[in-house]
């Protein structure tokens, strides 16, 4: 399969991915790095200059702030996400719940990403074509959930779509051409999915950010605020 290649953004583009030491985040910004059309690609996290770490909104803002100059930025993914941690691993049934967990898993996987929305939307360009990505999972959509368990990352999952679909509306106003979606990269090889058979049931990082590239590179701006998978399905909220 031949190396993604963003060919709907403008030669010479821009590119964020934040979350960039994770599996998925390392292998888009590897991608974008490769892509002769792309001028500049910087990843952030929590060891990067500027630094970003989605406990602080402090660094979120500065590093927004700091970035501005070097736009505008024709294609923002963020890809940092928990599934489980020191507070534990997924809980599979209600009394499994706990606030030091559930605040864990909104801090990261919802409200970080929220405020990323906020200080780094602005910085697409207002004329012409940009992408504006979030990883979510399709455990998150309400309308799939058939089988249950998992309560605070489907929960934070779906109110971090939300948030997308509402950013969605607001941007379109403003940059008319931008494309704001929420991504499912589907299961990869990954510390997030080690627990999980991970390495015996999940595609290499590398595959799956070059079918999240694809899928991007094919959305137009009717298709902003929605909902896809890395196979270019269209999920139900």
């Amino acid at each position: 399969m031949s190396s993604p290649s963003l060919q709907s953004l403008p030669q010479g583009y821009r590119a964020l991915v934040i979350g960039s030491s994770g599996a998925i985040g390392s292998a888009v910004l590897a991608h974008l790095q490769a892509d002769p059309r792309c001028a500049l690609a910087v990843g952030l996290g929590r060891h990067t200059i500027p630094a970003l770490d989605l406990d602080d909104e402090a660094t979120i803002a500065r590093a927004a702030q700091q970035l501005q100059a070097q736009g505008p930025w024709h294609c923002i993914l963020h890809a940092a996400g928990m599934l489980h941690g020191p507070h534990g691993m997924p809980e599979k049934r209600l009394g499994q719940l706990n606030y030091a967990q559930m605040e864990a898993t909104f801090r990261t996987n919802t409200f970080g990403p929220a405020l990323v929305l906020a200080h780094f939307a602005p910085l697409l360009p207002k004329q012409g074509r940009s992408l504006l990505a979030v990883l979510s999972a399709k455990v998150g959509s309400i309308g799939d959930n058939r089988l249950g368990g998992w309560y605070s990352y489907r929960a934070s999952k779906a109110a971090l779509n939300m948030l997308l679909k509402t950013a969605s509306i607001e941007v379109a106003r403003s940059h008319p051409q931008a494309v704001l979606v929420a991504l499912h990269p589907g299961t990869v090889n990954s510390a997030l999915s080690a627990p999980f058979k991970g390495a015996e049931i999940g595609r290499p990082a590398a595959d799956a950010a070059g079918d999240l590239l694809r899928v991007l590179d094919g959305l137009g701006a009717q298709d902003t605020g929605s909902f896809y998978a890395y196979n270019g399905e269209q999920l139900p909220w």
